[in-house]
């Protein structure tokens, strides 16, 4: 198990953690969901081993991990970092990078462990490709396959499919997490990418200005968004009066997403004309203005601009 405790952590005077704690089970999967510049990349460089924790501990099946200053090469041996700069040799083949991190014992058994490799991260025609000829995508499914060649206990990945194109990241995303599944390796992903979150980790940790917004199962975190921050991680959102889709006598404002809110047959305090269509392909996103506000809400087909409508919750 790890267990990780920052009560704070910072570059000379600016503070970049505090208060993140949390516990990984083996072969669970934790998504650290949070904007840019939220410290998502520093925690991962922090659990691996790449910076000094001062304030704060880490600890992998009950042994603290000591940080840079107590080791002669930096990294927990026993984790792989997939970072947004790739550590993958430009001059070599596919295969010989991969090859590179295996004992070369067993020349045969060697040539077994890259093809499978290669067959996990879908590599299999650039096997003698120079990785300096390879697009920016590709690298990043090098280096995800050089990470798993030793199959690491925890794997850290950093934004890992920022590079790859949406025709292909779908299916690469299922693969390597039902591996990592299948292997029980545990693993943490930095991303921003919520529906990446919501559909492969066990839990995820949302971070706001390097503390803990909100930690929990993914059901939990989209049930329990208060915040228009939370809530923009999940795509458009609605901060409404609690008294508009209610009887409740409430000042309270709450977050109502797009597929909660329909058009109402009959009059409701929610009225409001419409400003915009926009195509999602099994359905439209509807922009209208209510009360000087931005408010979205889905629907079967386009509505006409300017009509005036009522909603009400679905």
């Amino acid at each position: 198990m790890l267990k990780v405790e920052i009560d704070s952590f910072a570059y000379s005077e600016k503070t970049i953690l505090k208060d993140v704690s949390f516990t990984l089970k083996p072969g669970e999967h934790l998504s650290i969901l949070g904007e840019s510049g939220c410290g998502k990349s520093t925690l991962l460089h922090l659990i691996y081993g790449l910076l000094h924790l001062e304030n704060g501990s880490i600890f992998y099946n009950g042994k603290k991990l000591l940080g840079p200053t107590k080791a002669l090469i930096p990294g927990e041996p026993f984790m792989k970092l997939v970072a947004q700069e790739f550590n993958i040799m430009p001059f070599t083949t596919v295969a010989e990078n991969l090859g590179s991190h295996l004992s070369g014992l067993d020349e045969e058994k060697d040539k077994k462990r890259i093809e499978q490799l290669l067959e996990v991260v879908e590599m299999e025609s650039f096997k003698n490709t120079l990785v300096k000829n390879l697009s920016g995508g590709q690298k990043q499914r090098v280096a995800l396959a050089k990470a798993l060649a030793n199959e690491p206990k925890v794997l850290l990945l950093d934004e890992p499919f920022s590079n790859i194109d949406v025709f292909r990241k779908n299916k690469l995303q299922r693969k390597i997490f039902n591996y990592l599944k299948e292997k029980n390796i545990s693993c943490i992903t930095a991303t921003h990418d919520s529906e990446e979150a919501l559909a492969f980790s066990d839990q995820i940790l949302m971070l706001k200005d390097g503390s803990k917004e909100m930690f929990g199962t993914p059901e939990f975190i989209y049930k329990n968004v208060a915040t228009e921050y939370q809530a923009g991680f999940f795509g458009e959102a609605n901060l409404l009066p609690k008294s508009l889709i209610s009887s409740e006598v409430s000042s309270e404002e709450i977050i109502i997403f797009p597929h909660q809110l329909k058009i109402s047959e009959e009059k409701t305090p929610l009225e409001a004309a419409v400003k915009k269509s926009y195509f999602k392909g099994d359905h439209y996103l509807i922009e209208c203005i209510w009360n000087n506000r931005k408010i979205y809400f889905n629907h079967s087909k386009p509505l006409k601009t300017n009509n005036v409508l009522f909603l009400k919750q679905n």
